[in-house]
């Protein structure tokens, strides 16, 4: 099984990415965020790889490892809440992670997150990446408006850039 892994991340590729998130694509799910951003002081970052790195395969490490990892390299934490929320995805295994800061996570059950990565598999499996990803977008920003809102007067203070990230 190891090997068959390794032979999966070996031959998926960046173009995996391209394919799948073409840059107008990208440029749709970051204005899509920042829509999502409007009325919470959340934070919500999306990134995407291709495959794992090697360190993270020759130890056949789960890519929930690597997402975490990655919250902490694009400082999602770093709110003041403590309100960011990461979407991770990485093409060769499928994996879809959701890692909530510890200030949402202690509002919002592990098992919502799961099943909106369950929700955003789905719309993969059918080629729809960028609709997978902006439904998805939009229900984490729901549950950000009802434990973080902010009033109609106040924008939220976007203290995390929007832009989705290419590993």
């Amino acid at each position: 099984m190891k090997i068959a892994r390794w032979f999966r991340h070996w031959f998926t590729t960046p173009l995996a990415v391209k394919r799948a998130f073409p840059p107008a694509a990208l440029a749709r799910i970051e204005q899509a965020i920042d829509a999502a951003e409007q009325g919470h002081s959340g934070e919500i970052r999306f990134a995407v790889e291709s495959a794992l790195p090697w360190s993270y395969l020759k130890r056949d490490a789960p890519a929930r490892e690597r997402a975490l990892m990655v919250f902490a390299k694009l400082r999602v934490w770093d709110t003041e809440n403590n309100n960011g929320v990461l979407i991770y995805v990485e093409l060769a295994d499928h994996s879809i992670e959701i890692v909530a800061d510890r200030g949402i996570a202690r509002q919002v059950e592990p098992e919502h997150w799961q099943q909106l990565a369950a929700q955003m598999r789905d719309r993969f499996r059918s080629g729809a990446f960028e609709a997978g990803v902006t439904e998805v977008v939009a229900q984490v920003a729901q549950r950000l408006r009802a434990h973080y809102p902010l009033d109609d007067a106040r924008p939220n203070p976007d203290e995390l850039t929007n832009r989705p990230v290419i590993l």
